[in-house]
């Protein structure tokens, strides 16, 4: 929701593995959706969809909803926060804002990304139940997870 909008998962026929409900919104709210997450208000949190479907079950005559992100959720998170100069916003949203809205104690582990080249995106993983795609936001990501 942050990074594509509808148009991305429709124009010029459906790609399925880009379909999660609630569904993506218009390019016209996704940079509203984006200000809003890197706002820093606890208001907003973190809420990953990573659903690790197999390719038979997304690409079904009533595909399973939602898109496997796991791999790189904090790297597109992270790419979004920078371009919105909001890096020193990122840990709230990840880390914070959730348990603190939930009354749950902290992670006390850490994770620290990096900028550099372009990471790749593995188009697809191997699991028990089949193949399952990955993510894939259309552009490079620069951060990835070193820690």
């Amino acid at each position: 929701h942050l990074m594509l909008d509808r148009n991305d998962m429709l124009v010029g026929g459906m790609r399925p593995h880009l379909y999660c409900l609630p569904i993506l919104k218009r390019g016209t709210h996704r940079p509203r959706l984006v200000k809003a997450a890197t706002s820093g208000s606890k208001r907003y949190c973190l809420g990953t969809d990573s659903a690790p479907h197999p390719l038979h079950k997304k690409e079904a005559e009533c595909c399973a909803a939602g898109c496997f992100t796991a791999p790189i959720a904090l790297s597109c998170l992270a790419e979004v926060f920078d371009e919105a100069g909001a890096l020193d916003k990122l840990e709230g949203f990840t880390s914070e804002h959730g348990p603190g809205f939930y009354g749950l104690p902290m992670n006390q582990g850490t994770t620290t990304l990096q900028k550099g080249e372009p990471i790749q995106i593995p188009d697809q993983i191997q699991t028990g139940a089949g193949p399952v795609t990955v993510f894939n936001p259309g552009r490079p990501l620069h951060w990835r997870v070193v820690h």
